[in-house]
This record gives C-alpha cells, sequence and structure tokens, in this order.
C-alpha cells in the first residue's frame, strides 16, 4: 500500500502455534476461544508478519520472523513453518541487499531468528548485510543475560553476527530512527522491546510488535502471561490505543493470521474496539 511518502508491503516470514492461555494470561479460555480457536494441545494459530517500508531513498525491514536455524525440536513443538527470510523478500520482489535499516522490535526468536542463515559453507550469513540494525541497548543486554523465564527465547546466532560485522546499533529511549520512522519502548514484554511509528501526510501507521501481538488484544486485559510485567502492558497499551483512536493511526499486527492491520475507536462504553480493517495483504 502506498502511505503518504512511503511504500509498504506485508511480509508473513512463516507461521507458528503458541499456547493459547500463554498469549492471554488471567483471560479465560472460554473467552479467548471465540476468537483464536485452539487445537488439540491448546495452541492458536499465528502469523510472523513483518513490514517491509521504502520511501525518502531507505529500505526498512522491521522484524524478521524464526528463521530456518532452529532444531527439530523446537519446531515440533512450536509448529513452526517458516523458509530463509531473505528467500520469501525475494519472493516478493525485495532484494535483502539493497535494505539499508533493519529494525527488530526484540530478539526472541520469532522476531528475530531471520536477522542470519546459515551459508553454503556452514557459517553465518546476515539476511541484511548491507543494513544498518536498529535494537534497543537494554534488550541486547538482556539477550546476552536471560533469566529463567525466557532463557529459552534467546539464541545469540540470530544477533551476535550482527555485532560482529559492525552492522549494529544499539538505540536509548525514543528515537527518529529516519525521517517519519520512530522507534518507541514498551517495556511490559521484556526489557528494551519497541514498538514503531510510521508517520506520513496522509496518516500514521504503529507496528505493535508485542504489545499488541493479535487484534484480540485490543480488548484491554487481554495480556500475554509472557510478559515480564502485565501492568506496564496495561499501561502502555492504553496510551497507544487511545492515541491510534484519537488521530485515526493504522495498527499493524505482527502476529494475528487474519487481521493484518485496522484502526480503532472507543465504543459507547469506552471500550477499545476495531473501527474498520485495513487491506495490507
Amino acid at each position: 500500500m502506498r502511505l503518504g511518502e512511503f511504500f509498504l508491503k506485508s511480509v508473513n516470514a512463516g507461521t507458528l502455534l503458541l499456547d493459547g492461555g500463554a498469549m492471554f494470561g488471567v483471560v479465560p479460555k472460554v473467552l479467548w476461544n471465540k476468537t483464536n480457536p485452539a487445537d488439540e494441545n491448546n495452541r492458536i494459530d499465528m502469523y510472523m508478519r513483518t513490514l517491509y517500508i521504502e520511501g525518502k531513498g531507505r529500505k526498512v525491514v522491521i522484524d524478521s520472523g524464526a528463521g530456518t536455524k532452529l532444531g527439530d525440536k523446537m519446531i515440533r513443538n512450536y509448529g513452526i513453518e517458516c523458509e530463509e527470510f531473505g528467500s520469501v523478500l525475494t519472493s516478493k520482489g525485495i532484494d535483502p541487499e539493497s535494505v539499508t535499516d533493519v529494525i527488530s522490535t526484540h530478539l526472541h526468536f520469532d522476531h528475530a531468528g531471520g536477522l542470519t542463515y546459515y551459508g553454503a559453507d556452514g557459517g553465518l550469513k546476515l539476511t541484511f548485510p548491507r543494513a544498518r540494525h536498529y535494537i534497543q541497548k537494554k534488550q541486547w543486554e538482556a539477550a546476552f543475560h536471560p533469566n529463567e523465564k525466557d532463557r529459552a527465547s534467546f539464541f545469540e546466532e540470530n544477533y551476535l553476527p550482527v555485532q560482529s560485522e559492525g552492522n549494529l546499533t544499539l538505540v536509548e529511549g525514543e528515537k527518529e530512527i529516519i525521517p517519519g520512522i520512530t522507534v518507541i519502548p514498551t517495556e511490559g514484554h521484556t526489557p528494551g522491546h519497541q514498538i514503531v511509528l510510521v508517520e506520513t501526510s496522509e496518516s500514521n501507521l504503529l507496528y505493535c510488535g508485542d504489545l499488541i501481538p493479535l487484534a484480540s488484544h485490543i480488548n484491554l486485559p487481554f495480556i500475554m502471561a509472557y510478559d515480564h510485567f502485565p501492568l506496564s502492558t496495561l499501561r502502555e497499551k492504553k496510551e497507544m490505543l487511545g492515541r491510534a483512536a484519537a488521530d485515526g493511526w493504522i495498527l499493524f499486527f505482527e502476529h494475528d493470521p487474519v487481521i493484518a492491520a485496522c484502526k480503532v475507536k472507543r465504543n459507547e462504553k469506552g471500550r477499545f474496539e476495531i473501527s474498520s480493517q485495513v487491506d495490507m495483504e
């Protein structure tokens, strides 16, 4: 789609299955199963939807899916179906070597696994060898010193080569990466998680990352059990959804298998709900 000065393309990097209870925390299954039905193992369908942005002389990619370096056990447990991210982009007419900027919302395996791949010689290669990679400093530090709760989500082979090859830029706080594209820290999910706001003359688009991973998470109490600080997530969701509703932003969902993007409003009870879906596919 064309949005102001930017051309945007939604690119699905693959699919996975995650436990529905973990995805919705304290919310009973009888509620979340209506919008996100579970399989026999209580897992729900999820996309790993990335975003390509072109404009102002730059080519930007946000997040990169799980990649192809995971072992058989991880692939089986999470029902992962994924191709090499560079190949996925190429099939969409995007040359990975031409990408100038890469933004990772955070470094969990389903968001940063596609940053690297194993080459023909068995060595790790960068998917975007000419791109500057932007990661929050807090998240970088958390990825190298994970606690027991999320140790299984971080794999150094996904992101260490970015530093080794000199392509890493650590960001501290809110920052405009290029004119019109700003990263905003939201740390309820994990320290140094960041969402991405694309501001244009026509409308704004918010890449929600794991702050609002599924469209059903627009409902404020729907908060992942994966989140480090659920009350921080609640506060951050209120702020961003309030701004989105007031100013007509487009919300872009990384994990929703059906709804790629939408606009939101407050209903007569003051609750947030979808006002219209936006075609991004």
